[in-house]
């Protein structure tokens, strides 16, 4: 009996594990190459820099709205010079200043603002009156002074040039123009004074010469004027006298002029426009030309 219960099998304990298979065996990972691709500039950009296209990225956007790159702009240089020119509250409308200048008319800062506009908006004839009476309200400020002579000469320029450009339409009506018949020839002599289209033509380029010239005139007087009181301001500025003898020298004012570069001179001998001033006083300087006279020989009858 005892052998035969060795023999017996044994049953498992109810509380026996379940024997678990065993796990596979992993597959040994592959070594990782380097491809070409990986090998390009922008591929390893990519994999190993790409915090730079952030940084990148931040700094366009912050030049962008700072310097306003690549928008055609200022940025916000532009955006505070808006901010300030608006809460300022000096209005650069022309309009605006005009009506301001109507109703403060001794006001030379609202006058000065408006000069300046109008010189901007290049309406130097209005910008003259503008900063004659703002010169009238502080007549102690050389700059403005400067700057009135200064568009007195550019006017007259102007009107300088005008009237070179009428002389020569004058020119192509005058009795030798190639447009009338030659004064020797019989047409010539029969119509030499009865060609009614050519001198239409004629009065009316005369006319705009005549009125060149009378604006030409007062403009130099009121730019040496201006230069005068210049000079009585900064009497030691050397730049003043040699403008005040050059302009002098121009409208005939010899007295003037020759005063106004010994200034210069005395102020400035070593100055680069010495030499022009010393050529100006020589010329200045020469004896008047004398008129030849001729007198007729009486004879006893």
């Amino acid at each position: 009996m005892a052998r035969g219960t060795q023999h017996r099998k044994r049953r498992p304990a109810a509380n026996a594990r379940v024997a678990q298979p065993a796990p596979a065996p992993k597959k040994a990972a592959r070594p990782k190459h380097a491809s070409w691709e990986d090998q390009l500039f922008f591929s390893r950009l990519r994999v190993h820099a790409k915090w730079m296209f952030v940084f990148l990225a931040l700094v366009f956007g912050v030049g962008f709205v700072i310097f306003g790159v690549g928008s055609g702009s200022s940025g916000i240089s532009d955006a505070l010079q808006n901010f300030f020119t608006r809460s300022g509250g000096s209005s650069s409308s022309l309009s605006s200043l005009q009506k301001k200048a109507k109703q403060h008319p001794k006001d030379p800062a609202v006058w000065r603002n408006l000069a300046t506009k109008l010189e901007q908006d290049q309406k130097i004839d209005r910008a003259i009156i503008s900063l004659e009476h703002y010169s009238r309200l502080r007549p102690k400020d050389p700059g403005a002074i400067e700057e009135l002579a200064s568009m007195y000469q550019r006017r007259a320029s102007d009107y300088y040039t005008l009237y070179n450009q009428i002389q020569q339409q004058n020119q192509l009506v005058s009795p030798n123009s190639i447009f009338r018949p030659s004064t020797t020839s019989d047409i010539g002599k029969a119509y030499s004074s009865q060609d009614p289209i050519l001198d239409a033509v004629s009065g009316t380029v005369n006319a705009k010469l005549n009125a060149a010239l009378s604006k030409l005139g007062p403009l130099n007087s009121k730019a040496e004027t201006a230069y005068k009181r210049l000079v009585k301001l900064a009497p030691a500025n050397a730049s003043y006298q040699f403008q005040l003898g050059r302009i002098a020298q121009n409208i005939g004012d010899k007295t003037t002029a020759i005063k106004a570069y010994k200034a210069f001179l005395k102020l400035a001998p070593n100055d680069s426009l010495a030499p022009t001033a010393k050529q100006a006083l020589k010329q200045l300087s020469a004896p008047a030309p004398k008129a030849v006279t001729t007198t007729k020989k009486s004879t006893g009858g």
